[in-house]
């Protein structure tokens, strides 16, 4: 019996990998959560699976779930929204796991921010202009933010960001970032990337947050900030370039 840990996505059903849908496939019990991840994605789940919303559920409830499914010797599809490797409270879970000697892997999925990207058109490192990106977000009542991780320490580098879990502090993330990108710097909000209802709203430090003001975001949305996203006069990568060597490249 084994948990399997499945990134499902920023929202699209099919955007889930090919390895997370096999999964899904022949595990008779699934865990999801049903307040982001899309219930057509529970399709590929066997004929008779076990389904479990987890959205009203604690994590000892959780846990709960998991000790069952051991003893029955049941492989479980745990469901979380977007990438594992980010916001996903999934180290809690593990660590429970691993306490009993419970079994468990991971398979990594679309994390929203490349889902946002995409729905811009945009790629988020450019030559010249940012080689990096940060993926950060703003204290909450889940989780405050350790001290030193603050949108004006990682604005002071000039990177493009991608703030998560912030959309109802668009105000203040703006007033900080202000200083360090100025004034004019892009912003893009998008909500519920890859999903039928997807939302974009492009501005700048200045004025999304007025943008936003008569037709609000109140949630499932990502923060972009930084001159990639209308950088138009940038040199074009080396990688390409006919006189750039490289091994899988001959030499005249």
């Amino acid at each position: 019996m084994t948990v399997h840990f499945i990134g499902a996505g920023p929202g699209a059903a099919d955007l889930i990998t090919v390895r997370g849908r096999d999964l899904l496939a022949r595990c008779p019990v699934c865990l999801y959560a049903g307040s982001i991840v899309p219930r057509e994605m529970l399709a590929w789940c066997p004929p008779g699976a076990r389904l479990v919303d987890t959205a009203p559920l604690s994590l000892d409830e959780i846990e709960a779930e998991y000790v069952a499914a051991h003893a029955a010797g049941q492989d479980v599809a745990r469901l979380h929204s977007g990438d594992l490797s980010v916001w996903s409270a999934v180290a809690e879970q593990v660590r429970r796991l691993e306490a009993r000697g419970i079994p468990y892997t991971l398979t990594p999925g679309v994390p929203a921010f490349a889902a946002a990207a995409a729905a811009l058109g945009r790629e988020l490192t450019i030559p010249g202009v940012a080689q990096s990106l940060v993926l950060t977000r703003v204290s909450g009542r889940a989780s405050p933010m350790p001290e030193g991780e603050t949108l004006a320490n990682f604005a002071r580098s000039g990177t493009t960001l991608a703030i998560h879990l912030a959309i109802h502090a668009l105000d203040r993330v703006a007033a900080e970032l202000a200083p360090h990108y100025g004034s004019d710097c892009p912003v893009a909000v998008v909500a519920r990337a890859s999903w039928p209802d997807e939302k974009i709203v492009t501005g700048t430090l200045a004025n999304i947050a007025g943008k936003l003001a008569a037709d609000p975001i109140e949630r499932t949305a990502v923060i972009l900030v930084g001159r990639t996203l209308s950088a138009e006069t940038f040199r074009e990568s080396a990688l390409y370039d006919p006189h750039y060597q490289r091994r899988f490249r001959g030499r005249e």
